[in-house]
């Protein structure tokens, strides 16, 4: 038989799951898995129906990050770069897309899969749920999660999960700041949904162009940053969204955005 797609993809009323769909492999990062993940990311982003999209996984595993068996020795310098240049992109594509993407976590989150969670906008997590970059112990240290734990969590939280391997619970991993909330397993697709549904009654053109002024902002200095968002904020008045949103307020009636 055909083999299973590594990641589905379903849309209703404005929200995309991208599911993760290898729980055989842990939902390992392979070359394949990151090719169908940004394929799914990018399918159709700019249509005006699309407004929210949620990374989930099939099994007990979110993400076990890459798979080894890609980075042994039997494949070349190339092969390897290859690897971790296409996770680069997946993870800065995150942060890029016009739409809010929220990662709704059930189970272990380790190394890359780890870097998945920390690049998305909003994370929510099942109280079972853990967090790992468990690297040094197999004598890879993840410095490319680094990168999103480093800007996720306080510097020293970080170093000690890069340090030692040892995972945070869903509740550290909420008091640190790298998930959003943790809700019981049997209320994570509601409250994730609740979300996502929220998200979807503002104007998708007005939260583009809040989400990139976010990322923009963020590795600026006071001052330039808020240089740039007073601008910013000026060109979001010119919007049509931004006038129908401030005459809705007025007229005391729910805008009709335009998106």
């Amino acid at each position: 038989p055909p083999a299973e797609p590594l990641t589905e993809l379903r849309q209703a009323g404005g929200v995309r799951t991208i599911v993760l769909n290898n729980p055989r492999r842990r939902n390992a990062l392979s070359l394949p898995m990151l090719q169908s993940l940004r394929r799914d990311l990018l399918h159709d982003v700019k249509s005006r129906e699309l407004r929210v999209i949620v990374i989930a996984a099939e099994g007990p595993v979110f993400c076990s990050g890459h798979d080894l068996k890609e980075l042994s020795s039997e494949d070349d310098v190339k092969h390897h770069s290859q690897v971790f240049e296409l996770c680069a992109e997946v993870m800065t594509l995150i942060q890029k897309l016009p739409v809010p993407v929220i990662a709704k976590v059930n189970g272990l989150a380790t190394a890359a899969g780890c870097q998945l969670v920390a690049s998305c906008d909003i994370a929510v997590a099942s109280e079972k749920s853990q967090f790992a970059t468990p690297g040094v112990n197999i004598g890879l240290f993840c410095s490319t999660p680094a990168v999103a734990l480093g800007r996720s969590l306080p510097r020293k939280v970080a170093l000690e999960m890069l340090f030692t391997g040892e995972p945070l619970s869903a509740q550290e991993a909420l008091m640190h700041g790298l998930i959003s909330k943790v809700v019981p397993e049997d209320k994570l697709e509601e409250e994730t949904m609740k979300i996502s549904q929220k998200i979807c009654e503002s104007s998708k053109s007005v939260l583009a162009l809040g989400k990139a002024t976010f990322y923009r902002q963020i590795t600026q200095d006071l001052d330039t940053a808020y240089k740039m968002t007073t601008k910013v904020m000026v060109d979001n008045l010119t919007l049509r969204d931004g006038q129908e949103g401030i005459e809705a307020f007025v007229q005391k009636r729910k805008p009709i955005w335009s998106h």
